[in-house]
């Protein structure tokens, strides 16, 4: 990846998450959800993980965004009430807790295109060597995703249509 356009990327998340911690409208905030989720789309994209940007940009700003936005029309914002500091100071600490676990965990990972790290010298060549035979799938991706990683694959949708499943019910209440 060019470094350029990492480090544009990168600055454009920071920004857009000051501005989620900043913003104090909900139909703004939903509007700057969109455009992270977008941007980390574009991220994984230029990254090369192409499948999973695709994911992303559907299900986290298009899917999420519409049903988010639909139900915000349902919210009074006057009726929304702010957490007390103390609420707030609880929260930070409890991102910064896992974010200090998430950046910690991150030394132990094999440097990024490493051709000798583990998945690539063990799985990677079973997959592909192994993927027609097993799966009957010509396309590794499509092996791996649907048929190695099915049981993970079905429990993403799942929850996706659950998700979808609890917006419409809530849509279809009355106020």
């Amino acid at each position: 990846m060019n470094p350029y356009i990492g480090g544009l990327l990168s600055v454009m998340l920071v920004a857009l998450g000051i501005a989620l911690i900043r913003v104090r409208d909900l139909f703004a905030t939903m509007a700057l959800l969109s455009a992270f989720s977008g941007l980390i789309a574009v991220l994984l994209a230029v990254l090369g993980a192409v499948d999973v940007a695709f994911t992303e940009a559907v299900v986290g700003a298009s899917i999420s965004t519409v049903l988010l936005m639909t139900l915000l029309r349902r919210i009074d914002p006057r009726e929304v009430v702010r957490q007390g500091p103390l609420a707030r100071a609880a929260a930070l600490a409890g991102v910064g807790a896992i974010g200090f676990v998430l950046l910690w965990g991150i030394d132990a990972l094999p440097p990024f295109g490493d051709p000798q790290s583990a998945p690539t010298r063990h799985v990677a060549p079973a997959y592909i060597e192994r993927a027609l035979q097993d799966t009957a799938t010509p396309n590794v991706v499509t092996a791996v995703l649907a048929d190695y990683r099915s049981f993970d694959t079905l429990i993403e949708t799942t929850v996706i249509l659950t998700a979808a499943m609890a917006c419409i019910l809530l849509l279809g209440r009355k106020p």
